[in-house]
Protein backbone atom coordinates (compact mmCIF):
# COMPACT_ATOMS: atom_id res chain seq x y z
CA UNK A 1 0.00 0.00 0.00
CA UNK A 2 2.87 2.22 1.02
CA UNK A 3 4.19 1.93 -2.82
CA UNK A 4 1.07 2.61 -4.37
CA UNK A 5 0.28 5.60 -2.06
CA UNK A 6 3.77 7.20 -3.20
CA UNK A 7 2.66 7.22 -6.71
CA UNK A 8 0.68 10.49 -5.35
CA UNK A 9 4.32 12.30 -4.73
CA UNK A 10 4.97 11.07 -8.28
CA UNK A 11 1.48 13.30 -9.49
CA UNK A 12 2.85 16.07 -7.93
CA UNK A 13 6.19 16.12 -9.18
CA UNK A 14 5.75 14.82 -12.54
CA UNK A 15 2.56 14.46 -13.84
CA UNK A 16 0.44 17.22 -12.80
CA UNK A 17 3.83 19.92 -14.20
CA UNK A 18 3.61 18.38 -17.49
CA UNK A 19 -0.10 18.62 -17.76
CA UNK A 20 -1.43 22.06 -15.54
CA UNK A 21 -2.28 23.44 -18.74
CA UNK A 22 -5.03 21.11 -19.32
CA UNK A 23 -5.69 20.49 -15.41
CA UNK A 24 -5.98 24.62 -15.18
CA UNK A 25 -8.77 24.67 -18.19
CA UNK A 26 -10.55 22.16 -15.94
CA UNK A 27 -10.58 23.66 -12.93
CA UNK A 28 -11.75 27.29 -14.49
CA UNK A 29 -13.80 25.87 -17.51
CA UNK A 30 -15.21 22.72 -15.84
CA UNK A 31 -15.78 19.80 -16.98
CA UNK A 32 -17.55 18.47 -20.97
CA UNK A 33 -16.91 14.88 -20.74
CA UNK A 34 -17.24 13.19 -24.34
CA UNK A 35 -19.40 9.90 -22.94
CA UNK A 36 -20.13 8.46 -19.95
CA UNK A 37 -18.82 4.53 -19.41
CA UNK A 38 -20.37 2.33 -16.76
CA UNK A 39 -17.87 -0.33 -15.86
CA UNK A 40 -17.15 -3.17 -13.89
CA UNK A 41 -15.23 -2.37 -10.16
CA UNK A 42 -12.69 -4.90 -11.24
CA UNK A 43 -9.50 -3.12 -10.84
CA UNK A 44 -7.98 -4.84 -13.78
CA UNK A 45 -10.14 -2.73 -16.00
CA UNK A 46 -9.42 0.79 -15.92
CA UNK A 47 -11.66 2.65 -18.50
CA UNK A 48 -9.50 5.30 -19.01
CA UNK A 49 -6.60 3.54 -19.76
CA UNK A 50 -8.49 1.19 -22.09
CA UNK A 51 -9.31 4.44 -24.06
CA UNK A 52 -6.27 6.19 -23.67
CA UNK A 53 -8.34 9.19 -22.18
CA UNK A 54 -7.05 12.31 -20.80
CA UNK A 55 -8.33 13.98 -17.89
CA UNK A 56 -11.99 15.35 -18.98
CA UNK A 57 -12.55 13.12 -21.51
CA UNK A 58 -14.65 10.34 -19.53
CA UNK A 59 -17.39 10.27 -16.27
CA UNK A 60 -17.38 7.31 -15.34
CA UNK A 61 -19.68 5.14 -13.06
CA UNK A 62 -18.06 1.59 -12.10
CA UNK A 63 -19.89 -0.92 -9.91
CA UNK A 64 -20.24 -4.97 -9.80
CA UNK A 65 -21.08 -6.26 -12.92
CA UNK A 66 -21.63 -2.84 -14.93
CA UNK A 67 -25.21 -3.11 -14.18
CA UNK A 68 -27.82 -0.27 -14.33
CA UNK A 69 -30.57 -0.84 -12.43
CA UNK A 70 -33.81 -0.33 -14.11
CA UNK A 71 -35.62 3.17 -13.48
CA UNK A 72 -37.28 3.09 -9.99
CA UNK A 73 -38.25 5.82 -7.38
CA UNK A 74 -35.80 4.26 -5.09
CA UNK A 75 -32.82 6.64 -4.78
CA UNK A 76 -29.29 4.95 -6.24
CA UNK A 77 -25.85 6.00 -7.31
CA UNK A 78 -25.93 4.41 -11.01
CA UNK A 79 -29.42 6.27 -11.47
CA UNK A 80 -27.96 9.58 -10.23
CA UNK A 81 -25.10 9.53 -12.49
CA UNK A 82 -26.78 8.61 -15.43
CA UNK A 83 -29.00 11.55 -14.57
CA UNK A 84 -26.53 13.99 -14.09
CA UNK A 85 -24.33 12.94 -17.04
CA UNK A 86 -27.62 13.61 -19.65
CA UNK A 87 -29.15 16.32 -18.52
CA UNK A 88 -25.97 18.56 -16.89
CA UNK A 89 -23.01 17.48 -18.49
CA UNK A 90 -25.36 17.08 -21.78
CA UNK A 91 -23.08 13.54 -22.67
CA UNK A 92 -24.24 12.06 -26.30
CA UNK A 93 -22.61 8.86 -25.73
CA UNK A 94 -23.20 5.94 -22.98
CA UNK A 95 -20.96 2.87 -22.75
CA UNK A 96 -22.04 -0.48 -21.07
CA UNK A 97 -18.54 -2.07 -20.55
CA UNK A 98 -18.14 -5.69 -19.38
CA UNK A 99 -15.23 -7.81 -19.28
CA UNK A 100 -13.37 -11.32 -19.42
CA UNK A 101 -13.31 -13.19 -16.26
CA UNK A 102 -15.61 -11.62 -14.23
CA UNK A 103 -16.08 -12.20 -10.84
CA UNK A 104 -19.81 -10.76 -10.43
CA UNK A 105 -20.56 -12.72 -13.76
CA UNK A 106 -18.90 -16.04 -11.89
CA UNK A 107 -21.32 -15.93 -9.19
CA UNK A 108 -23.95 -15.88 -12.01
CA UNK A 109 -23.25 -19.18 -12.87
CA UNK A 110 -23.11 -20.80 -9.77
CA UNK A 111 -26.30 -21.27 -7.28
CA UNK A 112 -25.90 -19.92 -3.89
CA UNK A 113 -22.36 -18.66 -3.80
CA UNK A 114 -23.21 -15.24 -2.48
CA UNK A 115 -25.91 -16.41 -0.23
CA UNK A 116 -23.51 -15.28 2.82
CA UNK A 117 -23.48 -11.69 0.95
CA UNK A 118 -27.31 -10.24 1.02
CA UNK A 119 -26.16 -7.22 -0.32
CA UNK A 120 -24.38 -8.58 -3.59
CA UNK A 121 -26.84 -11.16 -3.97
CA UNK A 122 -29.66 -8.51 -4.36
CA UNK A 123 -27.60 -6.25 -6.61
CA UNK A 124 -26.85 -9.19 -8.77
CA UNK A 125 -30.84 -9.64 -9.28
CA UNK A 126 -30.63 -6.86 -11.84
CA UNK A 127 -28.64 -9.28 -13.86
CA UNK A 128 -30.85 -12.36 -13.59
CA UNK A 129 -32.22 -11.49 -17.46
CA UNK A 130 -28.44 -11.92 -18.71
CA UNK A 131 -28.19 -15.48 -16.45
CA UNK A 132 -31.64 -16.49 -17.58
CA UNK A 133 -30.78 -16.08 -21.41
CA UNK A 134 -27.26 -17.39 -20.64
CA UNK A 135 -28.87 -21.00 -18.94
CA UNK A 136 -31.18 -21.60 -21.08
CA UNK A 137 -30.54 -20.75 -24.85
CA UNK A 138 -26.96 -21.85 -24.39
CA UNK A 139 -26.82 -25.15 -22.87
CA UNK A 140 -24.21 -26.70 -24.57
CA UNK A 141 -21.62 -24.42 -23.22
CA UNK A 142 -18.83 -25.84 -20.78
CA UNK A 143 -18.05 -23.05 -17.59
CA UNK A 144 -15.70 -21.08 -19.44
CA UNK A 145 -17.97 -20.34 -22.93
CA UNK A 146 -20.81 -20.11 -19.95
CA UNK A 147 -19.07 -16.92 -17.98
CA UNK A 148 -18.49 -15.69 -21.58
CA UNK A 149 -22.03 -16.13 -22.21
CA UNK A 150 -23.81 -14.51 -19.59
CA UNK A 151 -20.88 -11.24 -19.68
CA UNK A 152 -22.17 -10.82 -23.11
CA UNK A 153 -25.98 -11.08 -22.30
CA UNK A 154 -25.69 -8.89 -19.40
CA UNK A 155 -24.01 -6.28 -21.35
CA UNK A 156 -27.07 -6.21 -23.39
CA UNK A 157 -29.34 -6.11 -20.24
CA UNK A 158 -28.11 -3.24 -19.15
CA UNK A 159 -28.24 -1.50 -21.90
CA UNK A 160 -32.03 -1.99 -22.14
CA UNK A 161 -31.89 -1.05 -18.09
CA UNK A 162 -30.71 2.14 -19.49
CA UNK A 163 -32.98 2.88 -21.88
CA UNK A 164 -35.89 2.88 -19.25
CA UNK A 165 -34.31 5.82 -17.71
CA UNK A 166 -35.96 9.10 -18.67
CA UNK A 167 -33.21 11.56 -19.49
CA UNK A 168 -31.92 8.72 -21.62
CA UNK A 169 -35.25 8.07 -22.91
CA UNK A 170 -35.78 11.18 -24.23
CA UNK A 171 -32.32 11.78 -25.57
CA UNK A 172 -32.53 8.56 -27.47
CA UNK A 173 -36.12 10.05 -28.95
CA UNK A 174 -34.14 12.90 -29.71
CA UNK A 175 -31.77 11.51 -31.42
CA UNK A 176 -28.87 13.37 -29.27
CA UNK A 177 -27.76 10.20 -27.17
CA UNK A 178 -26.38 6.56 -28.83
CA UNK A 179 -25.89 3.75 -26.39
CA UNK A 180 -22.72 0.89 -27.01
CA UNK A 181 -22.34 -2.31 -25.33
CA UNK A 182 -18.32 -3.09 -24.74
CA UNK A 183 -16.45 -6.31 -23.75
CA UNK A 184 -12.98 -6.33 -23.00
CA UNK A 185 -11.36 -9.83 -23.11
CA UNK A 186 -7.95 -9.14 -20.71
CA UNK A 187 -6.46 -12.47 -22.16
CA UNK A 188 -6.20 -11.40 -25.31
CA UNK A 189 -5.88 -7.26 -24.91
CA UNK A 190 -9.20 -6.66 -27.53
CA UNK A 191 -12.46 -4.57 -27.10
CA UNK A 192 -15.89 -6.48 -28.72
CA UNK A 193 -18.51 -4.16 -29.48
CA UNK A 194 -21.99 -4.72 -29.92
CA UNK A 195 -23.58 -4.41 -33.35
CA UNK A 196 -27.01 -3.67 -33.18
CA UNK A 197 -27.92 -4.43 -36.44
CA UNK A 198 -26.71 -7.88 -35.81
CA UNK A 199 -27.12 -8.50 -32.04
CA UNK A 200 -23.77 -9.84 -32.08
CA UNK A 201 -20.58 -8.37 -30.54
CA UNK A 202 -17.56 -7.95 -32.76
CA UNK A 203 -14.12 -6.68 -32.46
CA UNK A 204 -13.47 -3.05 -32.77
CA UNK A 205 -10.99 -2.47 -35.88
CA UNK A 206 -9.57 0.82 -36.55
CA UNK A 207 -9.97 -0.17 -40.18
CA UNK A 208 -13.68 -0.94 -39.45
CA UNK A 209 -17.02 1.02 -38.69
CA UNK A 210 -17.33 1.13 -34.98
CA UNK A 211 -20.04 -1.07 -33.97
CA UNK A 212 -22.72 0.57 -32.09
CA UNK A 213 -25.27 -0.55 -29.90
CA UNK A 214 -28.23 2.43 -30.37
CA UNK A 215 -26.97 4.60 -32.85
CA UNK A 216 -27.89 8.28 -33.01
CA UNK A 217 -31.16 8.87 -34.82
CA UNK A 218 -34.55 10.18 -33.89
CA UNK A 219 -37.14 7.75 -32.75
CA UNK A 220 -40.54 9.54 -32.02
CA UNK A 221 -43.50 7.07 -31.84
CA UNK A 222 -45.89 9.12 -33.17
CA UNK A 223 -45.93 10.68 -36.42
CA UNK A 224 -48.58 13.22 -36.96
CA UNK A 225 -48.11 13.99 -40.17
CA UNK A 226 -48.68 10.51 -41.59
CA UNK A 227 -52.04 10.34 -39.67
CA UNK A 228 -53.13 13.94 -41.11
CA UNK A 229 -52.79 12.23 -44.60
CA UNK A 230 -53.84 8.63 -43.48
Amino acid sequence: MNELIGRVFNFESEVFPNQSALYNKLATQGQSPKALMISCADSRIVPEHIMQADPGDLFVCRNAGNIVPPFSQATGGVTATVEYAVMVLGVREIIVCGHSDCGAMKALTKDGSVDTMPSVAAWLRHASAAQKVARESYTELDHHDLLRAITLENVVAQIAHLRTHPAVAVGIARGEIALHGWYVDIHAGRVLGLDGETGRFVPLREDQPLPVALPHAQRLAADFAALETA
